[in-house]
Order: structure tokens, then sequence, then C-alpha cells
């Protein structure tokens, strides 16, 4: 199964600056290249061809230097949350045209060196609306939200704080176009609130990973990412 991934690359970027005031996130460097680019070198050994790209803050920098993504061997899609920002789940919502039944969602500041296509399998196998891959975090990197047990999702939830809570978001999800049918193409809104909703409605498939995420959202998550592709590139 060959699935486009949508990435959310809409948000402000606040924690970052000021390295954030004339650059989207996406464009901040590390290990000497902008982010955007690492990830997309982890999708494509992940076997992805297309990437949408929901933009919001600075959006026009990324499509004025990446265009198509032919220079990059993707192809990129861009979709524009327009005079306000939408979220993350009104993002993927106006994207809705551009996309297929099913897709990855990803965060623009995550960097998940994980196995996609086993990510893709499981979506397959588990036969609901979406899934979300979570992580035995047990409140090491960031505060557990997930209930998972035995192979299934129990609840999701960033407000509702359980004991039974030892996962994590991994950060990668794959959705299907009908659950955002509900929702107005201009509103803005979460997309950890509807997928919190399909959980309580246990329409929320779960894949365990077992290796540990890193992002960019935070200077100390830059430097932490930089490191590990900076040693990569020393072992090759």
């Amino acid at each position: 199964m060959s699935l486009p991934v949508v990435v959310l690359a809409g948000g402000l970027a606040t924690r970052l600056r000021p390295l954030t005031e004339k650059i989207p996130k996406a464009l901040v460097e590390v290990a000497g290249r902008p982010f955007l680019e690492h990830q997309i070198a982890l999708l494509k050994q992940n076997g992805i061809a297309e990437v949408i790209l929901c933009v919001g803050y600075l959006g026009n920098l990324i499509e004025q230097r990446y265009r198509d993504g032919a220079a990059l061997g993707i192809r990129i899609r861009y979709s524009f949350d327009g005079p306000k920002l939408l979220g993350t789940g009104g993002a993927i919502k106006r994207a809705s045209a551009l996309l297929p039944e099913a897709f990855y969602v990803l965060y623009g500041d995550s960097y998940l060196p994980v196995d996609y296509r086993a990510v893709a399998a499981a979506f397959q196998g588990a036969g609901k609306p979406a899934l979300m891959t979570v992580f035995a975090n047990a409140d090491a990197w960031d505060v557990s939200n997930v209930w998972f047990e035995n192979g299934r999702i129990r609840l999701y939830s960033k407000r509702d704080k359980l004991r039974q809570m030892k996962y994590i978001d991994y950060g990668l999800m794959i959705c299907t176009r009908q659950i955002f049918d509900d929702f107005p193409s201009d509103l803005s809104f979460d997309l950890a609130d509807l997928l919190e909703n399909l959980s309580r409605r246990g329409e929320l498939a779960g894949h365990e990973v077992s290796q540990r995420f890193y992002e960019i959202g935070s200077p100390a998550g830059l430097v932490e990412l930089g490191e590990l592709l900076l040693s990569r590139e020393v072992d090759r």
C-alpha cells in the first residue's frame, strides 16, 4: 500500500524564535540542511512518493524553494490555510480535495525513523477509519496520553490523565478522508480532539513502535536531532 503523506507544517513555531522569525520551521537548518529535506529523505527511504504540505505561517517560502518537489525526487503539493490558521484538523480538511481515501499524517516538526510500510499494513489489517502509532513512553519524553492494552487503543486523550496511560502518541497516523466529513472546510480544529473522539468509540486502531521519536519543536530537540543526523553521516 503506497499512501501519500500529509505533513502538518502550518504552525507559528514560537518556541524556536528567533530562528523562525523570518522562515518557517520546515526550513530551519539541522545538520547542514533544512529540516524538511531530512524528513523527505526519510520518507523516500520508506517508499513514499508524494507529500502534501499543509502550510500556513511563511508557507510561501517553502513553495518558492521546492516547487513540485522534482529536485528532491518526490512529488510535493501544497494546501494553504488561508487568512487564518486552521489548526491540525482544519488544515487536513482544507486539503481534502488533494487527498485519496487514506493517507499518512505526520507533524511538521517530527522525525520518525520507523517502518512506514509496517504501519500501512497494520492499518489495512485493522479495518478502522484511523490508526495511531504509539510508543511505550512512561512519561519519559513527554506526558503519556494513550491507554494501549492488548494491541488496542482504549483511550487517547491530552486532557484526561489515567494511570493506565503508559504510551504516547508517536506522531504518525493514518487517516481516512471520511473522518473529516462532518467538519466545514473553514473551521479551525485540532486533530487530537477528533482522534480522541474516535478512541472513545473504539474506532482508533493502534500500532506499537519501538524506535523513539525525534522532533525540532524545541531548541533542545533541534540539537538532539542534529547530533543524531551528524553521527549517521560519520558512520557512512
